[in-house]
């Protein structure tokens, strides 16, 4: 489970997270690939950020170590009213949120329900609004574990195409999608068709364009499970306070391709001043 590993009742749902640092709540909320949690999604900068932040990055419920109650169905607003819960048990009135991939989309989903408890948001990589789902994204929440598979998967999450050919990359991966839970709890949450899944996750244009909290959209030119024109770009149209920044010849992994990059994009916009509402 990593370090600073820590568990609170969330909801009443036993939550797994990690969490570290002082000064401003930094809230990370992970994406939706098959054996994900948070350390496996934060854990580069995680420990950077946690210098100059309170920085806590939960295992959504479904994912990782948090435990999964029997017979629940995941769904967005089921994702959603977790994060939230978290946020109100671990006491915080209002915290930032650096959401990934879906949980870029769930962090939009709570600043539109609760905008009292969101000073900023940054998404990266992110949904949010309706697309044709890729083919691969459409690999990725279809994934069945074997390690051909994961290396696949890395390839076509990344840039630099040398990472799927680290195969202690692939089997870290592939074993951690392998955990008693994961996979079961994965298959139930994607299944096909899985165009319904992108747009239960995108909110309405006149709800985005109502969100008037300081948005952050950072994506890789390169992505090819979430294209930045049909994605961060719409978002750039849409809601009123926003900053894009793209990084060239990067994928759908900027925390990790660009990790030095990614991280002071975030602490430039978290310092940039106080929130104006």
């Amino acid at each position: 489970m990593a370090e600073n590993s820590k568990f609170i009742l969330a909801g009443g749902i036993e939550t797994h997270y990690h969490e570290a640092g002082q000064g401003e709540p930094l809230l990370l909320i992970h994406g939706s690939g098959p054996g994900v949690s948070a350390w496996a999604n934060w854990r580069l900068v995680f420990p950077i950020l946690s210098e100059h932040f309170h920085v806590m990055a939960p295992d959504v419920v479904g994912f990782g170590y948090t435990k999964r109650p029997e017979g629940i169905h995941y769904s967005v607003d089921r994702w959603v009213t977790h994060m939230i819960d978290f946020i109100e048990a671990m006491r915080l009135e209002r915290v930032s949120i650096v959401g990934n991939s879906m949980g870029g989309a769930l962090a939009l989903q709570i600043a539109h329900r609760r905008p009292d408890l969101v000073d900023k948001l940054i998404l990266m990589g992110s949904v949010g609004v309706s697309f044709p789902i890729t083919k691969e994204l459409d690999q990725v929440w279809g994934y069945t574990p074997s390690f051909e598979n994961m290396k696949a998967l890395i390839r076509t999450f990344s840039y630099d195409q040398s990472m799927a050919e680290n195969d202690d990359l692939v089997e870290l991966r592939y074993q951690a999608s392998m955990q008693e839970g994961f996979q079961e709890a994965f298959s139930a949450m994607f299944p096909a068709p899985r165009q319904r899944h992108v747009d239960a996750l995108a909110l309405p244009e006149k709800a985005l364009r109502d969100i008037q909290i300081p948005t952050l959209l950072i994506h890789g030119r390169e992505d090819r499970v979430i294209p930045i024109e049909q994605t961060s770009w719409k978002l750039a149209g849409l809601l009123p306070h926003v900053q894009l920044h793209v990084f060239s010849q990067c994928g759908h992994w900027t925390q990790i391709e660009q990790t030095q990059g990614f991280v002071d994009q975030v602490m430039g916009f978290l310092k940039s001043g106080p929130v104006k509402r």
